[in-house]
């Protein structure tokens, strides 16, 4: 089964003073994979660049970057997207190894050598490997159970504990913090699931997308009322030293299908922020993001 999407992603940022110089690197356009295809993609930046640039991350996302020298108040980024996206359901219903096995074959000195999912072992600047979420996933994990199956279940955790309140963190909130507190956002959950399955060993990335939303009944959908969306995915080894990727959504406590639109991925909510980048000036700023996922109609 197949699902097409048209995505309209807009941020505008408005300063105090005059911004003189802006460098800006955005993750916007989504990326192609096993189980999506990006139909069309176009961006709109207001002021003019001065420099334009596309280019692929080191996670092979794409990426734009761009400079604006003029001075400015306000800058506006919409991007508007034409996402394809198959069913991958399959993926999570097919059988896999112990943890323990996937640990094993992860670890340092295990031959062959797992490239693809080494580099998400560790931490990183939002995701701890610490005792304190190896002990709290431990339940999830009892010896001998199936990957697919303890990260599932660490999944269905979360969401049963776990609180969404979108005023209780901040981008800036630590991990550990989330843990104690049991409350937060989809950014939160992501990063949460990452820092146990990385403490006891196992491989996961931050995944950054979209995710359709129903209106209630009978009412209509709201123009820019969706948001951006996150959630992990497990790396599964297989024989031959390849592998496969599998989805979890802690936040909804699904397995991602046609109903979630990937933009990007990497080690954690940093290396996909969808903008970023240093200012010359423009003091105190306020952040408008509105993002739009609608089913396309023209497939």
């Amino acid at each position: 089964m197949n699902a097409r999407y048209h995505v309209i992603h807009e941020t505008i940022y408005d300063y105090a003073t005059p911004v003189v110089q802006s460098r800006q690197l955005l993750h916007l356009a989504p990326r192609d994979c096993a189980w999506q295809t990006c139909r069309s993609h176009r961006l709109e930046i207001a002021p003019v660049p001065a420099l334009q640039q596309a280019r692929s991350d080191a996670f092979g996302n794409p990426v734009m970057q761009f400079a604006i020298e003029t001075p400015h108040r306000r800058l506006a980024v919409r991007a508007e997207s034409v996402i394809e996206v198959r069913s991958r359901a399959a993926l999570a219903g097919t059988p896999s190894p112990p943890w323990e096995a996937v640990r094993a074959a992860l670890a340092y000195g295990a031959r062959p050598v797992r490239l693809e999912g080494a580099r998400y072992l560790f931490e990183s600047p939002y995701v701890r490997a610490k005792h304190e979420f190896a002990a709290w996933a431990a339940p999830c994990f009892p010896p001998g159970r199936p990957l697919l199956a303890g990260a599932q279940a660490l999944m269905q955790r979360i969401h049963r504990e776990f609180e969404f309140d979108a005023g209780a963190t901040t981008v800036a909130t630590p991990v550990l913090q989330v843990l104690a507190d049991k409350r937060g956002v989809c950014q939160d959950f992501a990063h949460l699931m990452l820092s146990c399955l990385r403490s006891l060993g196992l491989a996961a990335r931050y995944v950054s997308g979209y995710l359709l939303t129903q209106p209630p009944p009978g009412q209509p959908r709201l123009i820019g009322a969706d948001a951006s969306h996150a959630w992990v995915a497990v790396y599964c080894p297989e024989a031959g030293g390849g592998g496969r990727w599998v989805d979890f959504d802690p936040t909804n406590d699904v397995l991602p299908d046609t109903q979630h639109v990937t933009l990007a991925w990497g080690r954690d909510f940093g290396d996909v922020s969808p903008l970023r980048g240093v200012i010359l000036g423009g003091g105190e700023h306020a952040l408008e993001v509105a993002v739009t996922v609608t089913p396309w109609d023209n497939a």
